[in-house]
């Protein structure tokens, strides 16, 4: 196994990767310490099969239906949106300033 230091991996990148590529493990360190090996890429040689979850998930018929909240906050008054929505950091606030010291 080759330990290589990052300054001389740099300058010796395309040997390296034929290395790798050749069985050879390659190791580039830091300040003296290992951090990364190099090695090939495996390709994926199993093809996907259409259809593995055919009846297993269910889509509900409004699954493309933006509820009202979603829209008011895109395209209606955000302050009137947000104040129709419950915020407890609001209710806290609130809840604080009427409690005695």
């Amino acid at each position: 196994m080759e330990i290589i230091n990052m300054h001389q991996a740099k300058s010796e990148l395309s040997r390296l990767v034929r290395d790798v590529l050749d069985g050879k493990r390659v190791r580039i360190a830091r300040r003296g310490h290992p951090v990364v090996e190099l090695h090939p890429i495996k390709e994926d040689s199993t093809l996907r099969v259409p259809g593995l979850l055919k009846g297993k998930i269910q889509i509900s018929d409004d699954f493309d239906e933006t509820p009202d909240e979603v829209n008011e906050l895109f395209e209606g008054d955000i302050d009137s949106a947000l104040n129709s929505q419950t915020d407890p950091l609001s209710k806290s606030k609130t809840e604080q300033s009427s409690k005695p010291n």
